[in-house]
């Protein structure tokens, strides 16, 4: 073993079994639905793999959790089928699971049902329990640990003579309060205060996320983060551990935290792999500068699917968001097939009793100028003339169909030098006043304590994080 690391980084796979289901409405409706490309997972998995196996120079793959889809055993199966791929290609797999991995059944709060699609509905299979994943993945990170929280699952394994893997298992109860206990907490630190004592860089690695890709997803979903998150970050700042790497959010985003002596890390989330844009991490790391270079690496096409379209293309447009760019312009042309495109996946019975409305909403929608939006929100007259006319040239859907996609991949491209940011935040900004004017709660609820709508907006207009989302390099020291 080296003092020099490097490994890949999978979060959220979402592995659904061919055996899970058949082609029929069931199975697509549920893919409408969803932010990932359900009936792919298998092809799309296999297709990053292939990358992983040509790699002679990258010996370590990680696992992140979520790695199926909703805990059933025909797609756990499937999944260790392709870790023993890995391994009989010589690679060394860690693995940690999550809450998609299991089915609570009543014993905690995890809420998912292992079933099977069939042609009109959808019918229970056999499930994970919660209590056989540390068996079952035995082989795949503890066998190979120096250390092991047996209640929670957790272990920490040596990449190299001086790099510590620390893998935390944060099942917690399932839904309310995803992280560890307090003789978990206790072992986490030692193993921290061991590394550190050996002179080791510590890379900490659990599911779900320790800063939140934006702050209104902690303001709004809180129990989405890593159960006592804040404690986590008063053990990494005292003991100076620079990264987390986490996944759940299926968001690209790379961020920052620095406590009030100057102290920092990072959490360094990946997209989920099966999403359109879905990604992995390559981590490498010299042992002798602890320099720690993150690259992102994704696909051009999906093996197993023959498509003349690239992954991301092909993809795109199974469910939200890329389905909204097909909806809003069929609701103005076809009408019929809107409903057909919308069956499923937005209430029938309605889109027909308001047709005219519903035309008539996504008709404006679709031609609403940005010139118009600069107007509303008081920014014309701070354009310059250049940016007045991308902005008569320009549509408000344009931007937000922009956006949508760079919500999961994350580096947004409005930055404050663009017409589109100038607009767009002016747009923001005459839109609180009016929100805080007329109290209207079910709004003002969503905006954190200190921050403004304006805020909440940067963070979805523009990477006002580290500046990439996909590649950072930084010290472990």
């Amino acid at each position: 073993m080296s003092n020099n690391a490097a490994f890949y980084l999978i979060t959220d796979s979402h592995l659904v079994s061919k055996n899970n289901w058949v082609e029929a409405k069931p199975i697509s409706f549920k893919e409408r639905g969803d932010q990932i490309a359900l009936k792919a997972t298998p092809e799309i998995l296999d297709s990053f793999l292939d990358i992983i196996i040509a790699d002679s120079q990258t010996d370590t793959v990680l696992f992140l959790g979520d790695n199926v889809n909703n805990g059933d055993m025909n797609s756990h199966a499937d999944f260790k089928k392709r870790l023993a791929r890995l391994t009989e290609a010589g690679k060394k797999v860690y693995v940690t699971y999550a809450t998609h991995d299991y089915c609570g059944m009543g014993d905690d709060e995890n809420f998912f049902e292992a079933v099977r699609f069939t042609e009109s509905d959808t019918e229970p299979i056999e499930h994970m329990p919660k209590d056989r994943l540390f068996d079952f993945y035995y082989e795949y990170g503890p066998a190979q640990a120096k250390s092991v929280h047996r209640e929670s699952g957790s272990y920490s394994v040596m990449l190299s003579d001086k790099v510590k893997l620390i893998a935390i298992i944060d099942n917690g109860n399932g839904r309310s309060f995803c992280g560890l206990s307090d003789s978990g907490v206790q072992w986490l630190e030692s193993e921290i205060k061991s590394a550190n004592k050996s002179d080791e860089s510590v890379l900490l690695a659990v599911h779900h996320p320790v800063l939140p890709p934006w702050e209104i997803y902690r303001h709004a979903a809180d129990f989405e983060m890593y159960g006592g998150y804040r404690r986590l970050y008063e053990i990494m700042c005292e003991n100076s551990v620079k990264v987390v790497f986490t996944g759940h959010t299926h968001v690209q985003s790379i961020k920052r935290y620095e406590d009030e002596n100057g102290r920092d890390f990072l959490d360094i989330a990946t997209v989920a792999l099966v999403n359109a844009a879905g990604k992995m991490r390559r981590v490498e790391i010299d042992g002798d500068s602890r320099l720690c270079r993150v690259s992102s690496i994704g696909i051009d096409k999906i093996k197993g699917i023959d498509t003349e379209l690239s992954a991301y293309e092909y993809l795109y447009y199974l469910n939200f968001p890329g389905i909204w760019e097909k909806l809003i312009p069929l609701a103005v042309e076809d009408y019929d097939e809107f409903l057909k495109l919308a069956e499923g996946y937005l209430d029938e019975t309605k889109l027909k009793k308001h047709k005219r409305l519903v035309r008539f909403a996504f008709k404006k929608a679709r031609t609403l100028k940005l010139s118009t939006a600069a107007k509303l929100g008081g920014a014309w007259k701070k354009l310059d003339a250049d940016e007045k006319k991308k902005a008569k040239n320009g549509k408000v859907i344009d931007c937000a169909f922009e956006i949508m996609r760079h919500i999961f991949t994350g580096n947004a491209p409005f930055t404050p030098d663009t017409a589109e940011y100038k607009i767009l935040s002016s747009l923001v900004c005459k839109g609180e006043k009016l929100v805080r004017l007329f109290n209207i709660k079910k709004v003002i609820k969503y905006i954190p304590d200190g921050s403004s709508l304006k805020e909440i907006a940067d963070e979805f207009l523009y990477n006002n994080r580290t500046g990439d989302d996909d590649s950072i390099t930084f010290c472990l020291k």
